[in-house]
């Protein structure tokens, strides 16, 4: 019976017009290669499903990413995306460490991370946005990309659209507790005095600051899962994922 199904598809194969092109090539092996597969029962992906799977996991993957990042405590508790004492005012952290104003600092940071926890979930529109305008092109790119390939094209699709988004999520969450009016001046003052010493200037605007750091940290998570889902079948919580990424 494979015999049969091997001479027909070989013979199949023979009667198409000889490629012009490598690319008439592959698409004529690729085709062939699906008749064999849906013969030998392993199915073969069209397209369209492969498509379909990369957004699929771009959606499972932000969803996740978000939720993560928006819980209780989500930056905090994570090291890796923790917004800490911007560096250019760790002087200052560390003086007032020493005059034991422990709590005023940790007040500080963890309005700086909850203003972030509270801005990533509006993340969720602007994601499924870009998702949806991918293109087979930009499916096959990512298919055939690193690890985190889909992360990176979406960071440069929507980078600037969240940081849109954050910010006034953020400069609400930071005036409420008056970070800015400590820090501005700090930065104002820091930077006068670099005009004579030589040192780099800051930028005194702390709300930039922490919408630049949300952003950056959703996307570390997003990488984080985008990973999950190419290398862990148990991340592929979808039939359709299982048969993209088993493939």
């Amino acid at each position: 019976m494979m015999r049969n199904i091997l001479s027909l598809s070989l013979g199949a194969l023979l009667l198409v017009p000889l490629p012009g092109t490598t690319q008439d090539l592959q698409n004529i092996l690729g085709t062939a290669g699906q008749v064999l597969g849906g013969a030998t029962g392993s199915g073969g992906l069209s397209n369209d499903e492969v498509v379909r799977g990369l957004k699929q996991a771009l959606e499972v993957g932000s969803q996740r990413s978000v939720d993560l990042a928006g819980r209780d405590g989500g930056f905090w508790n994570e090291p890796r995306i923790r917004i800490p004492f911007p560096a250019e005012a760790e002087k200052v952290r560390s003086t007032l460490l020493g005059l034991g104003m422990t709590k005023p600092v940790e007040d500080f940071e963890h309005t700086l991370n909850k203003a972030a926890e509270t801005a990533v979930k509006e993340a969720v529109p602007v994601f499924v946005d870009a998702i949806t305008g991918l293109s087979v092109e930009d499916g096959f790119n990512i298919l055939k990309g690193g690890p985190d390939a889909a992360t990176n094209l979406l960071r440069q699709r929507t980078g600037e659209a969240l940081g849109q988004r954050f910010r006034p999520i953020v400069e609400k969450a930071t005036a409420q507790v008056a970070l800015t009016s400590f820090w501005t001046p700090l930065a104002n003052a820091y930077n006068s005095a670099a005009l004579f010493t030589g040192g780099q200037a800051v930028d005194p605007d702390l709300n930039a600051y922490v919408t630049d750091r949300a952003v950056a940290g959703l996307f570390t998570l997003l990488a984080d899962e985008e990973r999950k889902i190419r290398q862990d079948p148990v991340a592929r919580t979808t039939e359709l994922l299982q048969r993209v990424f088993g493939n």
